[in-house]
């Protein structure tokens, strides 16, 4: 965890993207896009209803607010457009993990981001706060075997697959784990 918890999202600008904390005006676009079956078919499997979008909105704050670190609204600088989100969590995974209490990266865009570059772009920015600020000295993620397009953008980013675990359904989901740089 951080040594200066933050009860907000700091805001971090790309090339193309603006990063900033979630906004109540962010959640018609964000309930839209987690009901969309092409954005949960590697993460839950089904479209979320709208009631699971606003505990999941929810969720980001409260985040923030009691670990320091959380999720980004992703938006595209040229129209704010919100186009996904990406950042870390700790859910508490009713899973056997072989690390706990240390930070999730995780990740959706709108299909009509995907593509494009920009979860590449979001990433590098997120991993270059986490590096910079939060200095944790290892992040985790899971991944479905089947997502080829999340695998290469977490190992693009650093990250390699450690383990295969059994998820809540009973399915595999691969652990992939980034080492903090040296010197950052």
């Amino acid at each position: 965890m951080p040594q200066n918890r933050r009860t907000r999202a700091p805001e971090i600008e790309t090339d193309r993207l603006i990063l900033r904390g979630h906004r109540r005006d962010d959640f018609p676009a964000l309930a839209a896009m987690w009901a969309d079956p092409e954005v949960t078919r590697f993460i839950s499997g089904r479209p979320a209803t709208e009631h699971e979008s606003w505990m999941r909105y929810l969720r980001y704050a409260g985040h923030w607010i009691v670990v320091g670190y959380g999720f980004w609204a992703v938006v595209r600088k040229d129209d704010g457009a919100f186009i996904g989100e990406i950042g870390f969590s700790d859910f508490k995974r009713p899973l056997d993990l072989p690390v706990k209490g240390l930070p999730e990266a995780g990740w959706a865009f709108v299909p009509a981001a995907h593509g494009r570059g920009y979860a590449s772009e979001a990433l590098a920015a997120c991993l270059g706060w986490a590096d910079r600020t939060a200095r944790f000295p290892l992040t985790t993620c899971l991944i479905e075997p089947a997502n080829a397009a999340s695998i290469r953008l977490a190992e693009g980013a650093g990250y390699a697959r450690t383990s295969t675990i059994v998820g809540s359904d009973g399915a595999p989901i691969d652990l992939y784990a980034r080492l903090r740089p040296k010197g950052k």
